[in-house]
């Protein structure tokens, strides 16, 4: 297995004593691999930009307070380069992150009791999020099939018909699974039929696989576009979660205006320093991302055959640097899997009832680590096995 220093040269030591969520959640002695941060560093362009801007003195208010930030044309021009859709930049809006996102499509756009469609499992905010705000969840199943993890389609087809939103998470987390050119052209069939209003979390697109591709679901066409908000950010693929910025094409031009009719402060906003953070990554990040995705498959693939020797037939993830997993395959059957995991081999996973009815028994393992603590993790989850 090749290594990287960039990736790989990381201390635990170091990683035990970082303040942020993953490691400081972790008890002493444990190995975190729960939560959807990375262990590495952002890239240098991103640092110096940081660092730039708080010694430049200059932390007051920003130029385009009230006009909307850079953000906007730069994503709408990393959109036509990267997938070729095109899309006014004068339709983009920026949020704190996506989850506020999602939460505010949700309030300007349906009422208490309108049915949301979501794929199970699901990423667990956003499942709270439908119902503490009194919406009607209505789980679509991802199957495990003989080709991979199968999205459902006939099943989402028959939650529609009670629905007015489809929450749609591709690539899809925990599963990793990317949604083909021709499984989202049924989803739009779907949406086009039901009068769905699409909110599409698209935020692990630049993490994806060879030879697997990303296409934006709005991207599909006029109507794809008109009834859908894609939320996006560098959090995921830049490691910049805790700087609060992502962004949302809202093609639904009435939804918009409802938005835009709002004050600008109400919702909250993003800062100047989340702003030239994310400018860089998109900017000066390119050469980093791709020693990244190299760095993601191999340690992908490291799991992969590592779970294969025990017996495991889980699908190989196609994007994120997440692996969905039975917890069946370390020995641990029943009860609570992440609990027994945690106490028995000093590894804190995510997994569980969490990601919604009838996953208990499984596991996400966070990937995106440097080798030797990936071996470690390993070699810890196979002493419940022992």
């Amino acid at each position: 297995m090749t290594r990287d220093p960039l990736f790989d040269d990381l201390v635990l030591g170091d990683l035990a004593a970082r303040p942020g969520i993953k490691w400081s959640r972790a008890g002493d002695g444990e190995l975190a691999a729960w939560v959807a941060d990375m262990d590495f560093a952002p890239p240098q362009p991103v640092t110096d930009a940081l660092v730039g801007l708080v010694r430049g003195g200059d932390l007051g208010y920003p130029e385009w307070l009230l006009t909307g930030t850079p953000l906007r044309e730069a994503f709408a021009a990393r959109m036509a380069g990267r997938y070729g859709w095109e899309l006014p930049a004068v339709e983009v809006r920026e949020h704190t992150d996506l989850i506020q996102g999602v939460q505010l499509v949700l309030h300007l756009a349906t009422s208490p009791g309108d049915g949301v469609a979501v794929h199970t499992p699901g990423y667990p905010p956003f499942l709270q999020t439908v119902e503490s705000m009194g919406r009607k969840r209505f789980d679509v199943a991802v199957r495990h099939g003989a080709d991979g993890w199968d999205m459902n389609l006939a099943g989402l087809d028959e939650a529609a018909r009670s629905c007015r939103v489809l929450l749609l998470v591709n690539p899809h987390n925990p599963t990793g699974r990317v949604l083909t050119r021709d499984e989202l052209a049924a989803v739009a069939e779907i949406a086009r039929r039901h009068d769905l209003l699409v909110i599409s979390d698209e935020i692990h697109a630049e993490l994806v696989h060879a030879p697997h591709a990303h296409v934006p679901f709005a991207s599909l066409g006029a109507d794809a576009a008109g009834r859908t908000v894609t939320f996006n950010s560098a959090s995921k693929a830049f490691n910049l979660a805790g700087l609060h910025c992502a962004v949302g094409h809202w093609g639904p031009p009435r939804l918009r205006a409802v938005l835009d009719a709002h004050p600008s402060d109400l919702f909250g906003g993003v800062s100047s320093l989340s702003v030239a953070a994310t400018l860089a990554a998109w900017e000066h990040g390119t050469a980093w991302q791709r020693r990244l995705l190299v760095v993601l498959r191999r340690n992908r693939d490291r799991v992969a055959a590592w779970l294969a020797e025990r017996g495991g037939d889980d699908p190989v993830p196609q994007a994120t640097y997440l692996y969905w997993f039975a917890a069946r395959h370390l020995g641990v059957e029943t009860g609570d899997v992440v609990g027994t995991v945690r106490r028995s081999a000093r590894v804190k996973l995510d997994g569980g009832p969490g990601f919604g009815q009838g996953h208990e028994g499984m596991l996400r393992l966070n990937l995106a680590t440097a080798e030797p603590v990936l071996d470690e993790l390993l070699h810890r989850l196979d002493t419940l096995r022992a």
